[in-house]
């Protein structure tokens, strides 16, 4: 017993529904916007105790080191293993291309 299945083409067309393109427009000129450059101020900041600059840097990295996802010790090794693979094929590979185009040089040469 066949079954007919319906089948329903959809073609593209540049006919879009008037609120997209309403939103388009918008967005065009939210980029016309965002692209005006920005206002820099000409007022100098007040300097700083070069020992309380640094204490802040130092603060502010402590801060970004305890943010950071270190990965574990299988994903280390398994990217180092990565990395020392790629490296072999690479050097294979130019040592390879080495040896044929010096075979190639001598080929023409004598």
């Amino acid at each position: 017993m066949a079954t007919a299945k319906k089948v329903t083409r959809i073609t593209a067309t540049d006919d879009a529904p008037k609120s997209a393109q309403k939103a388009d427009k918008k967005v065009q000129k939210a980029e016309k916007v965002s692209k005006a450059p920005k206002k820099v101020s000409t007022t100098p900041e007040p300097k700083q105790n070069i020992f309380a600059r640094l204490a802040a840097y130092f603060k502010g990295a402590w801060i970004e080191l305890r943010q950071v996802r270190w990965p574990s010790r299988g994903a280390t090794w398994g990217l180092t293993l990565a990395v020392i693979v790629f490296s072999l094929f690479f050097v294979l590979l130019v040592v390879l291309l080495d040896t044929g185009f010096k075979y190639l040089f001598e080929l023409i040469i004598t």
